[in-house]
Formats: structure tokens, sequence, C-alpha cells
């Protein structure tokens, strides 16, 4: 079970001005507008394990991704987790702390040591009103998130599963990538329930399916790391194109 993490009180050195511009949500703001980001934000660390935010509480601050890893989960009326998706450095978390008095319809959960900028929803909309070119990214990137659930959808709806967990590697790959000597390393940890609630299926489903590609030289995994072996052979089974 995730735990709460509060705002840190001994918190690391903060990004530099440089790091943030690079930020999707920072692009296009000088210098003055990015040191007034930073004058109205507050650093928040949390231990692998930790939650930055609920399900279900009340959002009163909208996080942006320094470093680690955050874990995106919902619980169904059912009692069902369901992943629905990684946080990567870069990227925005707890958004409707900026659009209104709703509650997290999601927990994010550090699934390694992380540490993030945190502004009140208050501060962050002030913002925004100073700085309309903050909104227009962030439209932009909600664009964005909104087009991957909506493949999700129409995958859970349309595809076997084996194209399903195909098409969840490569989503992982493409947010999480990194070129390694042996291929595609996806760098967050991953287990196979992780992957199995993502892409609406079972853990016996994924293990199996994994296994199999696993024989076939297509992915290699341990310790929660998936590596793409074969990105191409992934690609053909995500597209339902024939072997070869």
């Amino acid at each position: 079970m995730s735990q709460r993490t509060p705002i840190a009180s001994h918190a690391p050195a903060p990004p530099s001005m440089a790091a943030v511009s690079r930020m999707g949500i920072f692009l296009g703001l000088d210098a003055s507008a990015l040191a007034e980001v930073l004058a109205a934000a507050t650093l928040a660390t949390a231990q692998a394990g930790e939650a930055y935010v609920c399900q279900g509480d009340p959002a009163h601050r909208f996080y942006l991704l320094v470093s680690g890893r955050v874990r995106l989960s919902q619980v169904t009326p059912e009692g069902q987790q369901v992943v629905m998706r990684f946080i990567a450095p870069g990227e925005e978390f707890g958004i409707v702390a900026i659009l209104g008095r709703l509650p997290y319809p999601v927990t994010a959960e550090a699934v390694e040591p992380a540490v993030a900028l945190a502004w009140s929803g208050e501060a962050f909309n002030r913002l925004i009103l100073r700085h309309p070119q903050i909104g227009l990214n962030g439209m932009a990137m909600l664009a964005e998130r909104v087009r991957e659930f909506q493949d999700r959808l129409r995958e859970a709806g349309t595809q076997r599963v084996e194209r399903r967990v195909a098409n969840g590697l490569l989503r992982l790959a493409r947010q999480a990538g990194r070129s390694v000597a042996e291929g595609v390393l996806i760098d967050l940890p991953l287990s196979r329930q992780d992957l199995a609630e993502m892409t609406g299926t079972t853990l016996f489903t994924v293990s199996r399916t994994l296994a199999g590609w696993e024989e076939r030289g297509i992915i290699s995994s341990a310790r929660k790391r998936v590596t793409l072996l074969q990105p191409h052979a992934l690609v053909a089974v995500a597209e339902d194109l024939p072997e070869g």
C-alpha cells in the first residue's frame, strides 16, 4: 500500500532554470517568467512506495516531476486497481488542482526515489494568467494524454491480448526508453502485474506472453526491467503484421 509523503522540509537543490526551460509545460518562457515560476514552487520528495497524491483526496497541488518515476493508478468501484500511466521527468501530474474544487482521480505513487516541483492550485493559476504560454503548453500536453488514453480504449475493445501487451510495451518504450547495447531498455521498475493492469488482462496471460517472447529473443526481462531486443518484431505483433 502506498504511503503519503509531505512536502520535503530538507529538499535537494532545485533544478536549474535551464532544466526547467526544457520541460514541456514551460517551453517558450523567457528568463524572467521562468524565475517567477521557480519562485512560486516548492520541492517535494518521495521514496519508493510513497504517494504524492491519493485518489479521492481534495486536489490542492499540481506537480511537475524532476527526477525519478511516478505511477498513476486508479481503483475502480469494484475494487480493481488499474495502472493508468507512468510519469517520467518533465511530465506533470495532479492537474485537477488547477481546474477547480475536484478530488484527485488517481493515486500518484513514486516507484523509485523521486523529486517534483509543486505549486498550489491558486499559485499555478496566477502563473497561467500572467504567462498564457503555460496554459497553451498545458493544453497541448493534455491533448496528447487524452489521445494516449483513447488509443488504449480502442486497443482494449478491438485487439487480442498479444497486440495489447505489445502496444503497452512500445508505449512505455516511447515514454521511458533508453538505448542500450542489447536494444531499448524500458527504464522504470515495471512488474508484470503493472503491465497486466495497463493492458486490461491478467497476470497469468502477461507472464505467458512475455515468456513466449523471451524464448523467441524479442525481449528480455530481469529485476522489473524489460529490454526490447527486437523492437521491430514487437511492432509487427502490435500491428498484427505477418511474421517475417
